[in-house]
Formats: C-alpha cells, structure tokens, sequence
C-alpha cells in the first residue's frame, strides 16, 4: 500500500550520520544546503441474492453509517474468546484464518489520517473439531512499540506525518528532519508464510516474522541485506514447491529507476533461512527514469511475469525534498501522468529475460490487484481490477471521508474513478505485416491488440464487471488450483462507494455474478479454502470477518458455500472487529 522508495533514500539520508557526528556547528549551514540541493541532482443462513447477468448487485443504503466502527481503535487481547456458532461447519475445516489490517488509528492527542496508517493488529480466528476461538495481538513492530512509548506519532506512515520530539531544542528539532528520517515497518497489509515461517509485511523493505499459534512478534527482517530493492510488494506468487516471486524498484542502470523481480526459494533441508537466499532473477525498465510507477501486485504465469506500469507515479525529486518540509508524507509525493497511458510489460520466466520488443500499452487506468494471469494459444491473459483514469484512488481513502455520514461518503466517492473489473490479452507472436489488424484470435473474448506503426500493441480490454461506484476488489481464487491458468471464478469484496458490504462471486466466462448481503454488515476480504480432495474449480467455501455494528456480538467469522454463496455458519465473538485487508488460511498441520 505504500510506496517503495522511502527505504532507499532513508538509508541514503541517514549513511550521513557518522559525518553529521563529526561535524562542528559552522559545517551545519554547509551541509543543510548539500542536503537541500541533493534532490536536484537526481449478509443471512440461507440467504443469497440471485443470479445475475450483466447486471451490477442492488446498492445497498447505509443511513446510520454503522461502517465508521470498522476504523475504531480496539485493544488487543490477552487470550483467544470463544465463538458462539451458528449453522453447521464443514467437519473438514480445520486451521486458522490469519488477516492483517490497522488497529490503532490514534496514539495520545494524534490521529492517523490514512487508511493505510493505523498500527497492525493480527486477527486469528481458529477452528478445531467443531469449536472457533478469535484472538488478536498489535505486532511489536517499532512504530507501535515507539509510539506508543512516546505516545505519539513517531514514524511517518502513508498519510500521516511524524513531528520531531516537541521537548527537544529548535537546533535538534531542525536536524532531526536530516537525521532522524525512517523506514516504516507498520506491516498491516498481509500475512503469507516462506519456508516454515511466517511474515506480516507492508511494502518497504521491513517484513516481520510472527508465531501463528501465539501471536507473538518473533523479529524485524531488513530485505536490503539480502537483495538490492527499496522494497517489495505485499502479494507476492507462491509455487507448489514453495518458491515465492515478488517485485519492488530499485536502481538500475545509470542511477535510473527499474523494478527487480526477487526469487525466494521453498524450505530448505538444512533448516537455514530461505529469506536470507534471496535473488534478483530479472530487472524491469522504467518508462521515466525518475518517476517510478506505484506498484501493489503482478501477474505470473508457468512462463511469464506480467508487470502493468500504471500513471500513479511517485515523483523521485518531490519526494527527496519533501522531507525538509515540515508534515510531509508519502501520499505528497505521488502524481499521475495521464499522457503516459498505462504500459505492460512481458518477461519470460526461464530462462528470465524481459521481451522489449513487447510494447503493450492502453488508456490510463489505476491498479492494485491482479486476479489471475495464464496463458493460452500463444496469448496471455491478464484479468485485473481497474479503476478509470489517472487520479490515484488513494486520494479518497483517508479516514476522515470514510468516516463522514453515508451521503456525505456517496457525494466524495463520485468524483472517484470508476471501478471496472478488466481483462487484457497480450499477443505472444507479433508480425510487422500485421498492423493495424487485431491480433487477438482467442473466440471467447472482445479484448483486442493492435500494432501501430511505431512498434507499439495497442490494447482495449473487455469489461467483465462494472457497476457505478460498486467495486469488485480484493479478488481470490482457487489459487492452489488456478493460479496461472485458465479458470472460471473468481470472489471478491463488493466496495458501495468504497464502503465494503457484499461478497461477489464473478464468473470470468459468462460475467454471471452472486452475492452475499446482509443489512447493517461489513465484511472483509473473502479467502477460498478448498474442499480436500475436490477437482472442481469452486468446490470449497469462503471466509470472511464480517462486523454488524449494534449486535449482541458484532463481530463474526462468516463461512459461505463458494458455490451459491449460501451461509453454512457464523462464529460470532462479543467485540468489534476493525476493518482487515489481506490474509490467509492455515490448514491444520497433518499429524
């Protein structure tokens, strides 16, 4: 959710320091100005909604605006609560939901102001032989742990600005903001496991390992020591054996910026650390060298990695000066070129090698998660979540407009970009003599590619879901099935404005849609489990933390068949649970 390059010119501010020890006050002056100028060089049981057909699911009202209790502050606890169920789980369920999302939206006197700024909390909801406990502990990352020591704001995160120590003299006020600039490790985004651990990760180059039965904090990683990125993304690919690619940016040839894709190798049988074995396999150009493009997710196939460079750009001279101003953060520094379009870029996966005679490129569109890519037919096919135009989305997610009264949230989310469920078809064999014609022969889909003159493939993608102002994000898969290949379903969070009120179960193919709605409920991402066994693609169920405000026990883990989107059971617990964004589910070891 934030962007990669703050841990690169962090650590370039602060390899400053043994010099700034050395120096006497009449080089302070001298080395202000060098620091200054230093940018210009570079829902019910039984109850689902029917069957639709290009249709968008009914939007749903939300007058009491019960969705502003899923961004208050809740505390931890000190002991899994039981779950009081209702319905019937499936005997075979047996593991522990794992989600990740901001639980502290204050420290004292100050806010936090983004969505992506609350402190992360861990949330477990474990099943076991019929029984559902819910447990959820503040990772003891060093923002939390320093902020809450100082009782403020200590760290700056996404959208909110971290002051210099008010009982500090103006001198080491004024260079603190030299000397005292950080990475934040705020990881509230995911949960996903490498080798036999487990990490919760944000998007700097800081990730946290945590014990999933305990909660606990076990150590801060620093992925600098092993690969070359400023960091990497929070959706990372995982392959049968275990192996783990990701992408982040980092600096490439001639100080310009570029986009690494990191290999990380399955458990070894040594025991050792599979982070600490970390590679670079393959390097991505930028399409401006000082303004590289926010990236959140990318696809991958058996053969190729898929990289969409998107308009959102964080602006590299904007955000090197931003920090000599006072209450600077990340989201000052993002700007969007609309006259750039939006590229693709292709690159083969083994032997690694980027295709750059492949110039894809389309209109401008914002995206944060890729759905699934494979290939067919010597095309591949990416399916995405798009939102329109160049303007971020991420202007409209601070917490004071999510917070607002419903019509008040309805009026700020239409000026938002329209969000659109996308799918792109990306030519492998491309021929001079073919411009101007279509390249994409594949029967079933209306997406097209064209080259022009220049060389370029001009893509136009065929809508698979769209709805004024309903969102389908947060998308799952069958994953361990589908993955890289062709499939048929795909689930997601139903955004009303941005205000998350239905789960969408999307067929690729036909654009059928399903959901689950239940007034005055807010649920989360829903995580597929797979029936054991199962060859079909939506055997399995769904999982989701669901919040209803002003019930007995308002929070709840929601379980639906993944077929027809049909509760089979809730484990309510007697708190709130605040909004999550990204997770996983841990099947119960095999004994």
């Amino acid at each position: 959710m934030k962007g990669h390059l703050f841990s690169f010119f962090c650590k370039q501010i602060q390899s400053i320091n043994k010099t700034c020890e050395s120096l006497n006050d009449s080089n302070l002056f001298s080395l202000t100005i060098r620091l200054f100028l230093f940018p210009l060089s570079l829902r019910n049981i039984g109850h689902a909604s029917n069957l639709k057909k290009h249709k968008t699911e009914r939007a749903v009202e939300h007058p009491a605006a019960g969705y502003r209790k899923i961004f208050d502050t809740v505390e931890e606890l000190n002991e899994p609560i039981p779950a009081e169920i209702s319905g019937v789980l499936p005997p075979w369920l047996q593991g522990s939901l794992l989600r990740m999302g901001p639980g502290l939206f204050e420290v004292g006197d100050e806010p936090f102001h983004h969505l992506f700024d609350g402190q992360a909390i861990i949330h477990k909801f474990d099943l076991k032989d019929g029984q559902v406990t819910y447990h959820r502990k503040f990772i003891r990352t060093d923002a939390y742990i320093r902020a809450m020591t100082e009782n403020r704001v200590v760290i700056t995160e996404f959208g909110t600005a971290a002051y210099p120590d008010p009982c500090k003299n103006i001198f080491s006020r004024f260079f603190t903001y030299f000397k005292g600039i950080e990475v934040t490790d705020n990881c509230m985004v995911n949960i996903y496991p490498i080798g036999e651990d487990f990490y919760a990760v944000t998007e700097t180059n800081y990730i946290t390992k945590v014990d999933p039965d305990t909660l606990e904090t076990v150590k801060k990683v620093d992925l600098c020591k092993y690969v070359s990125v400023n960091g990497v993304t929070a959706h990372p690919h995982t392959e049968a054996d275990g192996t783990i690619y990701n992408i982040g940016n980092c600096f490439g040839k001639n100080m310009s910026l570029a986009y690494n894709i990191v290999k990380i190798p399955p458990a070894q049988k040594d025991e050792s650390d599979p982070v600490e074995k970390s590679q670079v396999v393959l390097q991505l150009p930028s399409s401006e060298r000082l303004k590289p493009s926010y990236v959140h997710s990318f696809g991958m196939t058996s053969n190729y990695f898929v990289f969409v460079e998107q308009p959102v750009k964080i602006n590299l001279l904007k955000f090197l000066s931003a920090w000599s101003v006072r209450g600077t953060t990340y989201m000052d520094c993002f700007e969007s070129n609309e006259s750039m379009g939006t590229w693709f870029h292709l690159a083969t996966k083994n032997p690694a090698d980027y295709l750059k005679n492949h110039k894809f490129r389309t209109s401008a569109f914002n995206v944060f998660h890729h759905i699934n890519t494979y290939e067919e037919e010597g095309f591949v096919v990416v399916d995405l979540c798009t939102w329109k135009g160049h303007d971020f989305v991420y202007n409209y997610l601070y917490l004071a407009n999510l917070r607002k009264e419903w019509e008040e949230v309805k009026r700020a989310a239409v000026k938002a970009p329209q969000p659109e469920v996308r799918r792109y078809v990306l030519p492998l064999d491309v021929h001079r003599e073919e411009r101007g014609k279509n390249l994409v022969s594949l029967s079933y889909t209306t997406a097209t590619a064209v080259l022009h003159s220049d060389g370029t493939i001009w893509l136009e993608p065929e809508v698979l879901f769209s709805g004024p102002r309903q969102a389908f994000e947060f998308p799952q898969i069958n994953y361990s099935q589908c993955s890289g290949k062709k499939y048929s379903f795909a689930y997601g969070l139903g955004l009303n404005h941005f205000i998350p009120d239905r789960i969408v179960k999307l067929n690729v193919q036909t654009k059928e849609t399903r959901a689950w709605q239940e007034d005055d409920c807010y649920p989360s991402e829903p995580l597929f489990v797979p029936t054991p066994g199962a060859t079909k693609e939506d055997d399995g169920v769904l999982l989701s933390i669901v919040v209803k405000p002003g019930a007995e026990r308002p929070g709840f883990l929601l379980v639906l068949d993944a077929v027809e989107l049909k509760e089979l059971a809730r484990a309510e617990v007697n708190t709130i649970i605040p909004v999550t964004l990204h997770g996983m589910f841990r099947p119960k070891p095999s004994s």
